[in-house]
């Protein structure tokens, strides 16, 4: 059985960042598929499922919302590594278009000061109680800081 491309990137040299994992034609159209890198893979903690699952309630609430990019977003959503998320867009865009997008929704996450989490009810969300706000921002903070306010192309690129 061939690898699927994911699994062909070298996650012992892969930095946190933003990078276009794949871009596939559906239906005469580009999706760009994003890799939100948070953690450096096997070399610092994954993100608290708590953390990440909240991140994910805020991060595609804010995306899906948005006056800009809002039309265009197929789906936010968790890595099963718990080292970042996946954002798919209709379009063929580069990690540096969607730079800026991706401070917002961070800045977004790492300043909610309201105590509800958007969708996180029982009647909502399928696993409420796994939840960590406080958690989220702090991991959300930390990944604005230290990655998308000072990317380069290290940060956008994945390695060789």
């Amino acid at each position: 059985m061939n690898k699927i491309p994911s699994f062909t990137i070298n996650h012992e040299a892969l930095l946190r960042g933003i990078y276009v994992s794949r871009k596939d034609d559906v239906g005469g159209e580009v999706v760009t598929t994003f890799d939100i890198r948070m953690k450096e893979p096997n070399r610092e903690p994954a993100l608290h499922p708590g953390a990440l699952h909240t991140i994910e309630h805020l991060a595609a609430t804010y995306v899906r919302n948005h006056p800009v990019w809002g039309d265009r977003i197929v789906y936010w959503g968790p890595m099963g590594c718990l080292t970042g998320n996946y954002l798919l867009v209709r379009g063929d865009v580069t990690s540096r278009d969607i730079l800026p997008l991706m401070q917002e929704t961070f800045r977004f996450i790492a300043n909610y000061a309201a105590t509800d989490i958007p969708g996180a009810a029982p009647r909502d969300c399928g696993n409420w109680l796994l939840h960590d706000l406080p958690m989220a921002r702090w991991e959300a903070r930390k990944y604005l800081d230290e990655v998308l306010l000072c990317a380069t192309d290290a940060n956008l690129t994945y390695p060789e």
